[in-house]
């Protein structure tokens, strides 16, 4: 297979310990993910070009040029359609993306850290006709594991691969699907993280139709092999998960006020999970919500008091106007959150880690649009961060400029002018 134009690009970086370092023009009439891997001393950054075509550009670190490749792929409207990287144990990379409900899409290279070598290939060849939510990661053993939705949006299960360098194949890592909606809804996962405890945590929000209005009940499971899956009672739960099986973690339902996207797992100072969410509370107010299990049940404890409705609903992929992590501890027994809001900015929220009850609520100076990523232009400033991992103290991201999701829909007009893609280096 031909992998098309390669060529290379003179780098150029801005003074200070924050280096901007221009990748190329990219398209900007609706925003996609884009991935940046760091591995050892090379790099690799995969996106679609100004004409949308899907490209990888690499380069060793220092050096003075990028290297291109076009892949034989383009992106249309969808903004589902990210697409992401991943190296294996030997060296070789896998990129997969530009799917939403569509057949695998998925490159690997046939020689180590060489994107002049990447070629279209297989993996097990069942359930991959409606694949969507692409993602690597490293599971149990750190063995390199692929897991995406298989169906759709309010009817999909979860499939996970894991691969075999020696044979270069993949299988599954599971018999059965790790989630199913049985037909009737799908789930939208955070995770798995593997925690601080060394164990694979999990949790997602179902939704029974592709309306995002129809998300309903977090849940929650962990897992010490991924195989052996239980509830945070320690219940063992038999595969595939369902909403009978898992129980839930807070009975939201449908039209409550909770989305994908925002269902957060942190973790407090004894290690013990915290799953982070939004509702509408009894008034009908946009509140964040954390849920700790204590005494055999979950303690949902409502974080925010605010006057403020975000109110969603509607098929294809939204702007999200609320953001929200998950809890980290930060000493003096007391839990850090933070969130942003389109109108406010970004926003730390101050708990107390016995009781989960919010302190205080610290808003920052000059929030807003400028906070939330805004641009004069019209556009918004997105961010990928690092796959890979990066040398001792640096760290690497993406920058570039798009408008916002357009619901999945081809917008009239012409498209606006080319951002240029950016890597930006903090540190020496």
């Amino acid at each position: 297979m031909s992998v098309g134009l390669i060529f290379s690009v003179a780098l150029a970086f801005s003074a200070g310990a924050t280096q901007s370092i221009d990748v190329e023009p990219v398209w900007s009439g609706h925003p996609v993910g884009f991935s940046l891997l760091t591995h050892g001393n090379h790099q690799f950054v995969a996106y679609y070009d100004a004409e949308r075509r899907m490209k990888v550009a690499s380069r060793e670190l220092g050096a003075p040029e990028w290297e291109f490749v076009e892949l034989p792929e383009k992106l249309g409207w969808d903004s589902h359609n990210y697409v992401t990287m991943a190296v294996d144990d030997d060296g070789h990379l896998h990129l997969s993306g530009n799917m939403h409900v569509k057949p695998l899409m998925y490159f690997r290279t046939t020689r180590p850290l060489d994107i002049t070598s990447f070629e279209r290939a297989g993996m097990v060849g069942e359930k991959e006709d409606r694949m969507t939510y692409p993602k690597f990661f490293r599971g149990p053993g750190n063995a390199l594991v692929y897991t995406y939705r298989d169906g759709s949006s309010g009817k999909g299960d979860q499939i996970y691969n894991v691969y075999d360098c020696a044979s270069k194949q993949w299988r599954r890592l599971i018999d059965a699907p790790l989630l199913s909606g049985e037909g009737k809804m799908n789930a939208y996962l955070n995770g798995p993280v593997k925690g601080p405890d060394g164990r694979f945590h999990l949790c997602w929000v179902w939704r029974d139709t592709p309306d995002c209005e129809t998300n309903h009940d977090p849940g929650y499971a962990v897992s010490t092999d991924f195989v052996r899956w239980e509830t945070a009672a320690g219940k063992p739960l038999e595969l595939p998960i369902t909403l009978e099986k898992a129980g839930v973690v807070d009975a939201v339902p449908p039209g409550g006020g909770i989305i994908n996207g925002n269902v957060k797992l942190g973790f407090d100072s004894q290690n013990r999970p915290v799953v982070s969410y939004h509702k509408y509370d009894a008034a009908g107010n946009t509140q964040i919500y954390n849920a700790r299990f204590e005494n055999g049940a979950w303690k949902i404890v409502q974080a925010t008091n605010w006057d403020y409705r975000w109110e969603f609903s509607g098929r294809g992929s939204i702007g999200f106007e609320l953001g929200i992590g998950g809890v980290s501890p930060c000493g003096g027994g007391r839990l850090k959150q933070t969130c942003r809001q389109k109108d406010w900015g970004r926003a730390e929220l101050l708990l107390d880690e016995d009781s989960l009850e919010l302190i205080q609520e610290q808003r920052q100076a000059g929030g807003g649009p400028k906070a939330a990523g805004k641009v004069k232009t019209g556009l918004q400033k997105k961010q990928a961060g690092d796959l890979g991992h990066a040398p001792a103290g640096v760290s690497y991201h993406l920058e570039w400029e798009t408008l916002p999701a357009n619901r999945d829909r081809a917008r009239d007009g012409e498209p606006p002018k080319p951002s240029m893609l950016r890597m930006v280096k903090e540190g020496p």
